[in-house]
């Protein structure tokens, strides 16, 4: 059956059904004009991010179930970086009217699934019939009373830490890119990323002056802090441990596995800087310090003291 035969109401009710289990802070969920999401803090955070076929995913890569824990992470990652706990989202969803209508459902259940993992829900959305494939989610997020973690709050002398893995979903792509399927665990870091959500908070609660999702790949994505800070950040080669597979299949595939770790995407592991009084649990990894800014705008992070020459920091999606 595909969605076209199911018909629009016919694909929504097949959908909202397997959404998951209400939540606290959702006090009216899928079947009105608009969900009702409570706001204890009296603030929301809100994140929104697309997937478009053949950009950001592929079918013939990741199962349906796959490409919704994908796009469920990429939200939900956003708003943990904001330091906040993830409590809802809302989901549009694009599709050719030949879709069979089982994908649509697996893609319920693939974001049902991640975003049970903060506990958090789909509240509701929308959908369209659309030549392209398209996943559009916007992720809610409650401060629970601490003041967001912005890109400004870097300082000269602060540390810069990481927390989860770096480099595993990018080099699952090449894998994939290259036709190959394994190793598994760089192919499924692709198809699924681990976010270490409760970073986000832990980190806000531990003192971290600013914080990003890298989504785009590490060195990309703290340029941003970078720049909105007015600071300059290196970075420590050594800091980064290349785990074997990893480093098995660059070899194999000539490649430098750095480059997967310093300028990959997907991962959406968190990255912040913390003043250097601060002791970090184990689960945070130095990996360089923010400096005095010292080199032109979007040049301002450094790899041991010089400028990576290893190709694009990250991802541009206009490249």
């Amino acid at each position: 059956m595909t969605v076209a035969t199911a018909g629009e109401f016919g694909l929504i009710s097949r959908v909202t059904a397997r959404l998951g289990a209400a939540s606290p802070l959702v006090l009216l969920g899928p079947g009105d004009d608009a969900a009702l999401v409570a706001a204890p803090d009296g603030r929301v955070v809100a994140s929104t991010d697309v997937l478009v076929d053949g950009r950001h995913f592929r079918r013939d890569w990741s199962t349906a179930r796959d490409i919704g824990h994908r796009a469920a992470a990429a939200n939900l990652a956003d708003i943990a970086a904001m330091g906040a706990r993830p409590t809802a989202l809302l989901v549009a969803l694009c599709t050719p009217a030949n879709l069979e209508i089982t994908w649509a459902e697996e893609l319920a259940d693939g974001l049902a699934a991640e975003a049970g993992k903060v506990g958090a829900i789909v509240v509701g959305g929308d959908m369209s019939a659309s030549p392209t494939l398209t996943i559009a989610v916007t992720a809610l997020g409650n401060l629970e009373g601490r003041a967001p973690l912005v890109r400004t709050g870097a300082r000269p002398g602060d540390v810069v830490a990481v927390c989860g893995r770096l480099g595993y979903a990018a080099a699952g792509y090449t894998i994939l890119s290259r036709g190959f399927r394994s190793p598994k665990l760089l192919v499924e870091a692709h198809r699924r990323p681990q976010v270490p959500y409760a970073a986000g908070p832990s980190g806000a609660r531990l003192g971290a002056t600013s914080m990003i999702d890298v989504s785009d790949g590490l060195l990309a994505d703290l340029g941003h802090i970078a720049t909105a800070s007015g600071v300059g950040i290196d970075l420590h080669r050594s800091a980064f441990v290349v785990p074997e597979q990893m480093r098995d299949a660059a070899t194999a595939l000539g490649v430098d596995p750095y480059g997967w770790i310093l300028a990959g995407g997907d991962d959406h592991a968190l990255a912040a800087t913390f003043p250097p009084s601060i002791e970090l649990p184990d689960d945070w990894r130095v990996v360089g310090e923010v400096l005095p800014a010292s080199l032109p705008a979007g040049d301002g992070v450094t790899v041991d003291g010089r400028r990576y020459t290893g190709g694009a920091p990250g991802w541009d999606h206009f490249r």
